[in-house]
């Protein structure tokens, strides 16, 4: 990667969005089985891992802050209880998800210094995402949790590879990388000068 590139990994429109995680991951997660319920905790707690960042039983204000819904129809979350006090205007995101034939929105609170402090995650398993195994959801879903990813980061690349000598899902080594610089503690927790992009490039040399 250039540094060009890790700018463009955190872009929205015309303005650099960067922030990670400032509190230790709580992960609660619906709609799915025991079998791919473990899947998918172990995709997060292996990239959390790779970031250096922590995991906690339970989040001192919100109980769990990283919640992960999985489900067949968008219209399926106006039926889940209190969703609309922690997703303003749902019905209306809703109408727009649907619109748009949307396989999956994340949406971010942060606290007073600008990291992420809750995330809720929204896959639609249809459209084609039925069709990709456990692991590559998981896996997919536990990296675009971790940071605040711009509009186009993997519109057209997926943040996954296959190793080539096992042939199982991997983190690409370029977005590791990334991970690991974002989350070292002599960075900030949040950037909004496109310059913070070089900082992210020059820790991910080491």
């Amino acid at each position: 990667m250039v540094p060009d590139e890790v700018q463009g990994l955190f872009m929205r429109g015309a303005d650099y969005a960067f922030a990670r995680w400032g509190r230790p991951i709580v992960p609660v997660v619906f709609g799915v089985g025991d079998e791919t319920l473990a899947t998918i905790k172990g995709a997060i707690e292996a990239v959390v891992a790779l970031a250096g960042h922590k995991m906690a039983e339970t989040d001192p204000e919100l109980g769990a802050n990283l919640m992960l819904f999985f489900l067949r129809d968008w219209a399926e979350l106006l039926d889940v209880p209190n969703l609309g006090e922690m997703i303003p205007d749902l019905a209306a995101t809703v109408a727009r998800l649907e619109a748009a034939g949307a396989a999956q929105y994340r949406a971010f609170r942060f606290d007073e210094a600008g990291a992420i402090r809750a995330a809720f995650v929204f896959v639609r398993m249809a459209g084609g995402m039925e069709k990709l195994s456990a692991e590559t959801v998981a896996l997919t879903q536990a990296v675009q949790a971790l940071l605040t990813w711009g509009e186009a980061a993997f519109a057209e690349t997926s943040p996954l590879a296959l190793h080539p000598g096992t042939g199982a899902v991997i983190l690409r080594p370029e977005i590791a990388a990334v991970i690991r610089a974002a989350y070292d503690p002599v960075m900030p927790a949040a950037a909004s000068d496109p310059s913070h992009a070089l900082r992210l490039y020059a820790r991910m040399q080491r």
